[in-house]
């Protein structure tokens, strides 16, 4: 039986964060543009307006349970979704519209066609921005074959699938593609780990977790006896109470830890 290795997607494999970034940056310069609002004090508006809406919903326990944040919810329609979706896709066109409405009211621009229109570019400016870190397909390319790779990513099956249909390299070098919206919980539950084990048919003993957030991905696999690798690549700091089995700031750095799993 091969050893395993287990991948998170966002900011291990993807650069989710420099995406949603990219979004905003030319979405809120299209804004100052169109509507004479100041790009930089629009973005700092909208992301205060989207988290505060975004918790106020009696959807809230269930995206943090998933692991949806409030930006990916800015961009996801979340329909034709596993069981528990429906309220998430009932309201997420509203919560869409006001986080910008509430937004541009911050800054003296209460105009609700304007966020109409900044709420319907921003989910296109999305998906025209996936960034892929400069280390994930070499490293993986080299893992392929030798080690059963599994995809292990909390959020929605749409949203999930819709980043690695726009990034259509990455699903390939993968055995298994593990989406906690599909499943019903997110990391770090170990039911879901537990779940991968399973689907895989890898053994525990021979099995790594990598991934960049210690909460889910580092707290989980620990729970579950799974080596864990936190990828810190941004040198973020540590947590006391929860710490990894390695620490690394490359995906290159996984290979020599491997190398005496597989030879």
């Amino acid at each position: 039986m091969k050893p395993a290795v287990f991948f998170d997607l966002d900011d291990t494999i993807l650069w989710d964060e420099k995406s949603i970034q990219l979004a905003f940056d030319r979405t809120c310069s299209y804004a100052e543009e169109t509507y004479a609002v100041d790009a930089s004090a629009l973005e700092e508006a909208v992301r205060r307006a989207a988290r505060k809406r975004y918790a106020s919903y009696d959807t809230y326990e269930f995206t943090q349970m998933i692991g949806i944040n409030p930006f990916e919810g800015l961009w996801g329609s979340f329909e034709d979704e596993e069981e528990g979706f429906d309220k998430l896709a009932a309201i997420i066109k509203e919560y869409q519209l006001y986080a910008w409405y509430d937004g541009l009211k911050e800054c003296d621009t209460a105009d609700l066609k304007a966020a109409e229109d900044l709420a319907s570019r921003f989910i296109e400016e999305r998906k025209r921005s996936p960034v892929l870190f400069d280390d994930s397909l070499e490293v993986l390319e080299k893992l392929q074959g030798r080690f059963t790779l599994v995809l292990l990513t909390n959020g929605s099956p749409q949203l999930q699938q819709t980043k690695l249909t726009i990034t259509p390299e990455i699903a390939p070098y993968f055995d298994h593609v593990i989406i906690s919206g599909a499943f019903g919980r997110g990391k770090p539950d170990t039911s879901i780990f537990e779940y991968a084990l399973e689907a895989s048919g890898a053994d525990r003993e021979k099995t790594w977790m990598v991934g960049d957030n210690l909460k889910t991905d580092i707290l989980g696999a620990s729970r579950t006896g799974i080596t864990s690798v936190w990828l810190n690549r941004f040198k973020k700091e540590p947590m006391n109470e929860i710490t990894a089995d390695y620490t690394i700031q490359d995906l290159h750095e996984l290979l020599p830890l491997l190398s005496s799993e597989n030879g």
